[in-house]
Parts: structure tokens; sequence; C-alpha cells
């Protein structure tokens, strides 16, 4: 088997749960700022709707079409527009709440804390993120898991976003490591995989759905505990 000396893990959805954090937020400020008496009526509805536009704007700021800013309010205002809502300012305040509230949530992936348990001491880990480096960092310190990570690369520290080549090139320059000592885990195929393999880093794509796939990559798992097999 080979040996990796340093790992390099995604955030979202992969160590940290996005999802669930986000939901957890979601409901909190459908409640604080009393949608359902804006015509909001079912709060799962405007969770799916928003999850799909937020994805949507997310792929747009990862190509560069949008600024941090517009994508914060605009997940928002496009949301509450379905729901006949055209409210910017509601849209700016539940986006500024949401970026304040989430981070703070400290829902980590199944197994986070006893897979970095087992690491730790054995491999020099770091964070490879597409997230802001505001947010990200107050996720990593609340959800206790800052002190695993030697580097934290952001998409704004390295002013590019995965799956760019040059934010693994930054990330290896960080960290002092090889290529060849490498891997890269995340949950997404394109971002993370695809990304590290085409630059030469062997990859661990965590896919918890099991989502069917016809790309060759080193390693392939449904649960983080099975990392601790293959390293």
């Amino acid at each position: 088997m080979k040996a990796y000396k340093h790992l390099f893990f995604d955030l979202d959805r992969t160590l940290w749960d996005l999802d669930r954090n986000s939901r957890e937020t979601l409901q909190e400020l459908y409640d604080y700022y009393r949608l359902e008496d804006r015509g909001v009526l079912n709060f799962e509805s405007f969770f799916e709707n928003y999850k799909q536009i937020n994805d949507r704007l997310w792929d747009d700021y990862r190509k560069g079409q949008i600024h941090k800013d517009s994508l914060r309010t605009e997940r928002f205002s496009k949301t509450l527009q379905l729901f006949d809502i055209f409210d910017l300012q509601l849209s700016e305040n539940i986006g500024s709440s949401y970026v304040e509230n989430s981070p703070q949530k400290i829902n980590l992936m199944p197994h986070t804390l006893e897979v970095l348990e087992f690491l730790k001491g054995k491999y020099h880990l770091h964070i490879i993120t597409n997230g802001f480096e505001e947010v990200q960092h107050i996720k990593l310190q609340n959800s206790g898991i800052a002190s695993y990570f030697s580097q934290i690369i952001t998409s704004e520290k390295a002013q590019c976003k995965k799956p760019d080549p040059r934010i693994f090139a930054f990330a290896l320059h960080a960290s002092g490591a090889k290529r060849n000592e490498s891997l890269m885990i995340g949950d997404s195929l394109e971002l993370d995989i695809l990304g590290a393999k085409h630059v030469g880093i062997d990859q661990v794509y965590f896919n918890p759905e099991e989502t069917k796939h016809r790309h060759e990559i080193t390693h392939e798992i449904k649960d983080l505990s099975e990392l601790m097999k293959i390293v």
C-alpha cells in the first residue's frame, strides 16, 4: 500500500455536515423572520427550493460569474420570489443572519472525530475548501476540529477555486507536501476528486449516496470510517 504523509480534506459535506447544519439554521430563520406569515406556508418547500437555487449560485461563484456578497443575498431573494415575496431588505437580513449563524453549528459527518483521532500523529492533515475564508475557520473552531489541521487552504487564500489546478499547487506548497505522498479526500467528484487526479494526487471519493460514475479513481468509500482501512 502506498505510504502517504499528507492528507487533504474537503470540509463541507465531507467533515462538517453542511446539509444538517444548513437545515437547522434555515428552520430557525424561517421562524425568526416569520416567513409563514409572509406566505411561505411550508418550510420543506422553502428549504428544497433554497437548496436548488443555492447550488446553482455556488456553481456560478466557482466559475467567477458572481461575487460572494451577491451570492449571500441572491440565494434568498430568488427563493423568496418563488413565494411572491419581493423584499430585498428581507433577503439581505436573512442572508446576513445565515452567514452569522450557520457556522456556529457543530454537526459533523458520522465518524469524523473517530477518524481524525485515528489519523492525528500518523499524518499531516490539511483542509482544502472553496468556502469563504472567515466562515470556514469559524466552522472548524466551533465544531472542535480545527486543532487537527496544519494548513487551512481556502479558495480566497489561494485566489482560485477547486478544481483549478492552482489551488492544489498552492496547498502542496503551503504544506510542504509532494504529490506522490499526498491524498485528497472529498465528496465532490468534480471539484475534489477529478481536480486532484488532474494534478497527480491520489484521491478518496467520499460517496455516501453511492452515486454512479465511470471515472477511474484511487479509492471510493461510503462511510468515513472506511478511510482508516485505506491509510
